[in-house]
């Protein structure tokens, strides 16, 4: 499709730009998503436990210790009764000691007030300390199969090369546009396949440092590919996040 000119101020995508990103984005990831355990499931707690190990780490690291988690705290109930210490030593050598701890305490607060379950509501999601916004989003949308919009580093690098292409990626109202333009383009159907394609495509073909443009079935109407210097010279730019995320 042809390259739309740049606007002067921040606008979601017109729906035929919709339409197009997201009949692209879905054939992409029939034939190139990733088989992943966590996409198998729709429990809540599984989940969380692999969006929570995926931050600032790479999928080959995580999947071991995805399911060497699941056996020994198989249930919310379950880490929520396990001793600290243990969790803590369980999830090394991930690193950042804090994220096991805040498992455990949102399963402890999960077990105390929800009977052992996690809500499927945003505002009560949002409520646990350690899920924000993106993580109410990826429990939404693939345990609940609800229409909800995320935004990681990954997505949000796919977003602002391909609808945005100009301006201060790090910026508050470049970030807020950023979600605005997920839900914008969000379908009604598909939602689970849809954001998980968003993450696949940004981690593999839209990356940061080596994007694939050549290969980019998105590259026609890509603002920031249109823009960018001839094919040997190009560097597109990445997205820095403060939860950067590697999957």
């Amino acid at each position: 499709m042809p390259v739309p000119r740049r606007a002067s101020t921040l606008q979601p995508p017109a729906p035929v730009r919709r339409r197009w990103f997201r009949q692209r984005l879905l054939a992409w990831y029939r034939k190139n998503g990733r088989s992943l355990p966590w996409r198998t499931t729709d429990d809540p707690y599984h989940i969380l436990v692999s969006e929570v190990m995926l931050q600032q780490t790479q999928v080959d690291r995580v999947l071991p210790k995805y399911e060497e988690w699941l056996t020994r705290y198989p249930s919310l109930d379950a880490l929520a009764g396990a001793d600290e210490a243990d969790v803590v030593q369980t999830w090394r050598p991930l690193g950042y000691n804090i994220r096991p701890r805040r498992l455990q305490a949102i399963a402890r607060e999960a077990v105390e007030r929800y009977d052992g379950r996690l809500p499927s509501d945003e505002a009560t999601l949002r409520s646990f300390k350690g899920i924000g916004p993106y993580t109410a989003g990826a429990i939404m949308s693939f345990a609940f199969r609800q229409r909800a919009a995320i935004v990681d580093t990954n997505v949000a690098r796919v977003l602002y090369r391909i609808f945005v292409g100009g301006g201060d990626p790090k910026a508050h109202a470049m970030k807020a546009h950023l979600w605005e333009v997920s839900r914008t383009v969000l379908p009604h159907r598909h939602v689970f396949d849809f954001n998980q394609a968003l993450m696949d495509f940004g981690a593999t073909v839209c990356s940061a440092r080596k994007p694939l443009c050549e290969a980019c079935p998105m590259a026609r109407g890509c603002l920031t590919f249109a823009s960018a210097a001839p094919p040997a010279q190009r560097r597109l730019p990445g997205l820095a996040g403060s939860r950067a995320r590697t999957r």
